[in-house]
């Protein structure tokens, strides 16, 4: 049965223009939002915070930490900024706008259908959409894409684990059917696939080997977007230059971005050697991670005439949590009174100001950032009745008192919150011998830090001295960025720090976040391998809330029992993201609300401004 117009709730209304008919009865619309409004109608032009006449040209040189050996965008591998390169590359069916919470538009999609249940999607494609070889993009890269993620990439086998199937049902439409109705966010997830050329996979290389899209490769691979690969280094550099025949560079999803002739991404190993890249006129622009560094490092020339521009972007489009994840699958982190005693140890409030001169608050919330999802006082009204569900599964003291991080910040507080530790480790059945900690098995407690890079390493150190005097021998390893993702990949660690970014929608990520079924699985973001039945039924109140007003409960709620059972140590949080430049580019003005700094995809290269800034080191 057809719907009646606009009585989806949370979805756009259809306006007369776009009651065509779709399969099924359905209506074909122009955008998909799981909560709220779309404020741009059928027809539009383009996103009000463009510059629509932005110049194309110049060349943008960028950081990037690390090093890299794919271009494989179905397997996991892909990371950084480099992967927001590739996605320059790859399209997918929608595409959010930046000045709405959770609305997107089509992109290789012109429309999508369907009904009233959720229970299945229907996207037609554009039929200008073009792969560089001048190859129309099909149902069967579609189909052969999803596939091929769903079966190859850990990530998004739990993300699409609830579309069942993809499947043609026209000339340019493709059916993506769910396991069950109700779940209202699915839709706009199967319009986010990365879509792949299926032709070309399935030809040669140069050297006449048959392309394989389970391995990784270096080859440059064949794309739809703005952007195609022009050249690289392998491990140290990438450039990615603007496709000028791009068949959807008019699109209004498209009118004023992507400006750049080029850009630019130099891989380097620590943060200390980009930033004096930086400083040389190696890089045009550098996202400053360190707190210190901002305040200490940017005295040179340069900034002094204005010539290189510091600058604080607000960052609105989402929360986080960023911590020292412990890993549950190893027997010594199952108490969680060990945990607890890990974070009485954790001085966080001196180390920001030793390490980070004071440039963060600390995190408090999963959804920090985002205060409608944060967990605040005791628990009440909708929150509360939901907490009653899983009140013999979650800790006792979250009913009765309000979650808060141990606060250090002098030598008396620092003690005092160590002693509260031992007091925690003996009750757990840990003694001290020789001045060693042992566990309840009688075996001394060792435990390994993870790290990726010296920045990480620097807090560790800070850390390390704390655990020490509780009794603990800790170790601190720092790899390669490759050998780094491998160990999170089969979770070879102890203790890692992990972050989980929120959007402004929570909705089926949460189970790759946080899930049972998430937790043993190679690649999932369960990095610490949370196995909780309170945590499993409030993601699925999350994924199946009908109104705003729900999902915002469900949300604190699971926010509560996340930080009572002390999966991590929490660390530290901002909402804004640091950045310098040379003084060669301009932008809009004001920036979107959910863009954060916008750069470079709405951002061009200003002659006037670089004529003045001095010519390129």
């Amino acid at each position: 049965m057809a719907p009646a117009l606009g009585l989806n709730p949370g979805f756009p209304a259809i306006t007369p223009a776009q009651a065509q008919a779709a399969p099924n009865g359905l209506a074909w619309r122009h955008a998909i939002s799981t909560f709220g409004d779309v404020k741009y109608p059928a027809g539009f032009k383009r996103y009000d915070y463009v510059k629509p006449d932005a110049p194309k040209g110049g060349v943008v040189r960028m950081f990037e930490l690390g090093t890299f050996d794919n271009f494989n965008a179905v397997v996991d591998g892909v990371k950084g900024s480099l992967a927001n390169g590739v996605g320059l590359i790859f399209q997918s069916l929608t595409t959010r706008s930046l000045d709405e919470p959770s609305t997107a538009y089509g992109l290789l999609a012109d429309a999508v259908a369907y009904p009233d249940d959720f229970s299945y999607a229907i996207y037609r494609l554009n039929a200008a959409a073009r792969w560089h070889d001048g190859k129309p993009v099909t149902p069967e890269d579609v189909i052969f894409s999803f596939d091929a993620l769903k079966k190859n990439s850990p990530m998004y086998s739990a993300y699409y684990r609830h579309i069942v199937k993809c499947e043609k049902t026209g000339e340019r439409e493709v059916r993506f059917t769910f396991d069950a109705p109700g779940n209202r966010e699915l839709p706009s997830i199967a319009g986010e696939v990365p879509v792949q050329p299926r032709h070309w996979w399935e030809g040669n290389d140069a050297q006449g080997r048959k392309r394989d899209v389970t391995a990784t490769t270096l080859e440059i691979p064949l794309g739809s977007g703005p952007y195609r690969i022009r050249e690289f280094v392998a491990g140290r550099s990438v450039v990615f230059e603007r496709v000028a025949d791009y068949w959807g560079k008019d699109l209004a999803v498209s009118v004023g971005q992507n400006n750049f002739d080029q850009i630019r991404y130099e891989f380097f190993r620590d943060d200390t050697v980009g930033r004096e890249a930086f400083k040389g006129d190696q890089l045009d622009w550098f996202t400053e991670r360190s707190g210190k560094q901002w305040s200490t490092a940017y005295d040179f020339p340069a900034v002094t005439d204005k010539r290189v521009i510091k600058e604080k972007f607000t960052n609105a489009s989402s929360g986080s949590m960023q911590g020292y994840a412990f890993n549950l699958r190893r027997p010594l982190f199952a108490d969680v009174r060990l945990r607890r005693a890990f974070n009485l140890a954790y001085d966080w409030e001196t180390s920001d100001r030793l390490l980070s001169n004071g440039e963060y608050h600390r995190d408090g919330s999963y959804f920090d950032g985002i205060p409608e999802f944060m967990a605040t006082g005791i628990p009440e009204g909708a929150e509360l009745q939901i907490l009653e569900t899983v009140r013999d599964k979650v800790p006792a003291e979250l009913f009765a008192a309000p979650y808060k991080n141990p606060v250090g910040g002098s030598a008396e507080a620092a003690r005092n919150n160590l002693r509260e530790a031992a007091r925690l480790l003996k009750e757990a059945g840990f003694e001290i011998r020789d001045r060693k900690l042992i566990d309840p098995k009688g075996q001394p407690v060792t435990i390994e830090f993870l790290c990726s890079d010296p920045g990480d390493e620097r807090g560790v150190l800070f850390y390390k001295p704390s655990l020490e005097q509780l009794g603990m021998a800790v170790n601190i390893r720092t790899v390669d960025s490759v050998q780094y993702q491998n160990r999170l990949r089969s979770f070879d660690f102890d203790i890692v720090t992990a972050g989980w970014g929120q959007s402004l929608s929570p909705g089926n990520e949460q189970r790759d976040f946080f899930g049972s079924d998430s937790a043993d699985r190679p690649g999932s973001r369960n990095l610490p391998g949370i196995k909780n039945p309170a945590v499993d039924t409030l993601i699925d109140r999350i994924i199946f809330a009908k109104d705003r007003a729900e999902l915002v409960a469900c949300c604190k709620a699971l926010d509560r029992v996340l930080l009572w059972n002390a999966y991590v140590v929490p660390q530290f949080a901002f909402g804004f993201e640091r950045a310098a430049r040379w003084d060669r580019f301009s932008r809009p003005d004001p920036l979107p609300k959910y863009g954060v700094t916008g750069f470079p995809a709405l951002w061009w290269f200003d002659a006037e401004k670089a004529a003045r800034t001095g010519k390129r080191s």
